[in-house]
């Protein structure tokens, strides 16, 4: 037993350092196929939607086309169910040969002109969770360079049909012969979500040395209570999930199913604005071609879009829990600012909540605040005058905060914030640049 752990040791030191691609620095943003489609490979009955080149390709276009990828939504990720049944003569994965004809190297090479990023998915298994073949632990290398091989930027490595002890080797060998091949490939590491999310099973200072982010939790559903439990499971934990994150390392809560079917537009704008607080990857799983105005607008929202790329990197944190079933969540930002959800888990009628920044843990002083879904400008706060804010059933409210010096001279604001008209007393060394989605 004492050879065998030791020899565990070496392996997870050999690979603790192996994380060294600088990717990431922010979370990733993209789309991926899994929630939406599924294994769906009918391409006979189902062309448009089956797991195939032309699918990835058609998504490609979108986000080249549509706006998505100058917002930052720069990966196309294949998720499971693209390769055959069996690996070539030389014991490399290989794509489905009539769903995938051109080859993966090809797909990369479309997503690479059109300036987005590829991402693939692999499992630590005999089998992937669909019933593919798998990467054991003899295949780690040869995977990593087939991957690297083909052009591709991202990795997730999923956990079906393998044990815990294969599971704590093969992470990180993955993370190692990842960086051996040369080429920055972002990598996924779905190993804590096998073995409950949190510690002792979990060791989050090692994740964070071996991998860019990692699955936690359950898979997401499209429906909101499987959005509410995987808040409510990352608020509960936040004190063991928040110190873990930060630039090149993030928990992933899971896809973003807004613009599909189960979430009514409060929940779509709830879900936007708690993944930005938390930090989490921005990775759509939705119909690109089909996406209703409503959706679009709250999946480009720039503003909100800015809170989850601040390069601060804090994971945001749950700050209030009110039995009248409003919650408020905080994530502080870079140059003093930080930013504010108020969420309301009532499904009755709009809930008015009354509180002031003192309550929620603000310092004294004077400071200004914009909503980031009305793109309004917040009357000037500060810590002592209390405020309200209605809350839509299922919805939330988010602002953008900064701090307002009074000691200087009078400035109007027009001039730096096109939303902001009126004139406040400012220190202007003392001010924090205006975010992007206010200039």
């Amino acid at each position: 037993m004492e050879s065998r752990v030791m020899g565990l040791v070496l392996v997870l030191c050999a690979g603790a350092s192996a994380l060294d691609n600088g990717l990431m620095r922010t979370p990733p943003m993209g789309w991926l196929a899994w929630e939406r489609y599924r294994c769906d490979i009918d391409c006979d009955s189902d062309p448009k939607n089956c797991i195939s080149e032309r699918l990835f390709m058609a998504m490609a276009d979108r986000l080249a086309e549509d706006g998505w990828r100058e917002l930052g939504y720069v990966y196309v990720n294949v998720d499971d169910c693209w390769s055959s049944m069996d690996r070539d003569a030389d014991g490399r994965l290989q794509p489905d040969p009539r769903r995938f004809p051109a080859g993966m190297a090809a797909l990369a090479q479309y997503v690479h002109q059109r300036g987005l990023k590829l991402g693939i998915y692999a499992d630590l298994g005999t089998h992937t969770c669909g019933g593919y073949p798998g990467t054991t632990l003899d295949r780690v290398q040869t995977d990593a360079q087939t991957f690297a091989q083909w052009g591709v930027d991202m990795l997730k490595l999923d956990g079906c049909y393998s044990n815990s002890t294969e599971q704590e080797q093969g992470y990180p060998l993955m993370s190692k012969a990842l960086n051996e091949t040369g080429r920055p490939i972002g990598y996924s590491c779905s190993w804590p979500a096998y073995q409950g999310g949190l510690p002792p099973k979990v060791n989050y200072t090692q994740l964070g040395e071996i991998c860019n982010l990692w699955r936690n939790y359950d898979d997401i559903e499209d429906s909101w209570s499987s959005v509410l439990s995987i808040i409510d499971w990352f608020s509960d934990n936040q004190d063991v999930l928040q110190p873990a994150a930060g630039p090149g390392r993030w928990n992933d809560p899971d896809m973003l199913v807004l613009g599909d079917f189960g979430l009514s537009v409060d929940q779509s704008r709830s879900q936007m604005a708690l993944w930005a607080i938390m930090a989490a990857p921005l990775f759509m799983s939705n119909d690109l071609r089909t996406l209703s105005p409503e959706a679009r607008a709250i999946l480009q929202n720039k503003a909100i879009i800015a809170v989850n790329q601040d390069p601060l990197g804090t994971q945001g944190r749950r700050i209030v829990k009110e039995k009248s079933g409003v919650e408020v969540f905080w994530r502080p930002l870079s140059q003093g600012a930080s930013a504010l959800v108020f969420f309301s888990r009532r499904t009755d009628m709009p809930y008015r909540y009354k509180t002031t920044l003192g309550q929620l843990n603000y310092t004294a002083g004077h400071y200004q605040a914009y909503d980031l879904f009305s793109s309004q400008s917040v009357p000037s706060l500060s810590e002592s005058v209390p405020f309200t804010v209605s809350i839509n059933p299922s919805g939330v409210v988010m602002w953008y905060i900064y701090p307002a010096k009074l000691l200087g001279e009078e400035q109007d604001l027009g001039g730096v914030y096109p939303n902001f008209r009126r004139k406040y007393r400012l220190r202007p060394q003392n001010h924090p640049q205006p975010p992007p989605f206010l200039l």
